[in-house]
């Protein structure tokens, strides 16, 4: 395949500077205490938006303007919230599916060039620029790359078409020369990925369902591929931070209606791995409610997701630290495709008659996280009690020194 030039690059709209920053304590005042958090819609409109993500405190999501008929990208300062709209990433066609981290923001493109019309990566630097650059990240004609996500230097995206999708990555510390690589690139398809640091995951239906595997791409030119979960049945949507990553698992094969909401055998749940060590991930559930639940995502120790035990779509969260769920938001109407960043959770919700993005700032114990460990911790909860006890008790005298006399 050839590539093109950059000549159809998406129109930055600079509306104001910026600086990626953490969320200010006025704003963090709005969050109440025990779990009652004052959600709010971040820049309403009557344009629907959809499919946010959150970096410190920017926030990015693909919005479908009416007036003109396509999606375009938005990025809004939440430290701004009287004015938080900051740019507009958009031109005739649709820009969609955007990630951030720092101060670039990855997306979907879709370039009409010549003879070929398909999905391409670009990204922009917006740090503190008047007049932001768009780049491109991968733009190989008649060939579609998907769904970026990003992390430090790197992009990774799934690129192919149908049945012969792969997983590739780019080094982008030059933009104007991002440097291409192959993550993975087994028979059928790869899909999804996610990003933390030099560890890629994403959903594989190598073994004809659908699994999470991982590589390690500290050696760009040669990713160790290791398999996170290969239950029977289909696990999708991974995301990761740090050694832990989670997705989405069906225990039993369904052949209703996609997803099951409620009261089926066949429903999603969320699980998790820690992959501290490669060879020997530790999988636990994380919620297995009779209901779905969908669409994880995890920073530090707050995993969250969509779930439909209240027979419409609410935001959860999970803390992995405290071992506790918590409900985010109650309202009757649906919210969807959650993400986090620090102590901020963004969703979509169709509250107010269409698709919106809306956002909480999270206190109190449901988000405790532990200030340093303690000797004797055994469980990992940041507190030592019966629980650590017991375990302790359960190994007493137990020895695997080797050779076994040194135990005595």
């Amino acid at each position: 395949m050839r590539e093109r030039n950059l000549m159809t690059s998406a129109v930055v709209i600079s509306l104001t500077s910026l600086m990626v920053s953490a969320v200010p304590h006025d704003l963090l005042a709005q969050a109440g205490s025990g779990g009652r958090w004052q959600e709010f819609a971040l820049w309403p409109s009557t344009d629907d938006q959809e499919a946010p993500d959150i970096y410190g405190s920017i926030i990015v999501w693909q919005q479908f303007v009416y007036e003109y008929g396509d999606y375009d990208i938005y990025v809004a300062d939440i430290n701004n919230l009287a004015d938080p709209l900051v740019l507009v990433i958009g031109d005739s066609n649709d820009q969609t599916s955007p990630a951030i981290y720092e101060n670039i923001v990855a997306w979907q493109d879709y370039v009409v060039w010549e003879d070929s019309a398909d999905w391409d990566i670009r990204a922009a630097d917006i740090n503190g620029q008047a007049d932001p650059q768009v780049f491109a990240v991968s733009n190989l004609a008649y060939n579609d790359e998907q769904k970026p996500a990003i992390h430090g230097n790197t992009v990774v995206w799934q690129d192919g078409n149908a049945g012969d999708i792969h997983i590739y990555g780019a080094d982008i510390t030059d933009p104007n020369n991002p440097t291409e690589f192959l993550i993975a690139g087994f028979e059928l398809d790869q899909q999804r990925p996610a990003i933390y640091r030099t560890t890629v995951v994403w959903q594989d239906k190598f073994f004809g369902d659908w699994d999470i595997f991982a590589a390690d791409i500290w050696q760009r030119n040669k990713p160790a591929e290791f398999s996170v979960s290969l239950v029977e049945n289909d696990q999708k949507n991974p995301a990761i931070w740090g050694h832990i990553v989670v997705w989405q698992s069906r225990a039993m094969p369904w052949t209703g209606s996609d997803p099951p909401l409620a009261g089926f055998f066949g429903d999603w749940d969320i699980y998790g791995a820690d992959v501290s060590e490669p060879n020997d991930p530790v999988e636990f559930a994380i919620t297995t409610h009779e209901s779905s639940q969908m669409n994880p995502d995890i920073e530090e120790n707050i995993v969250v997701w969509q779930d439909y035990r209240n027979e419409n779509w609410d935001i959860f969260g999970y803390n992995l630290t405290t071992r506790k769920e918590f409900q985010i938001t109650n309202d009757s109407h649906d919210q969807t495709n959650p993400a986090i960043s620090g102590k901020v959770v963004v969703w979509q919700d169709n509250r107010d008659g269409n698709s919106q993005v809306y956002a909480v700032v999270l206190d109190g114990p449901e988000v405790a996280r532990c200030a340093f460990r303690i000797a004797g911790d055994v469980n990992g909860d940041c507190k030592i009690d019966f629980e650590d006890f017991a375990i302790m008790a359960s190994h007493w005298l137990e020895c695997y020194l080797e050779p076994v006399e040194a135990c005595w």
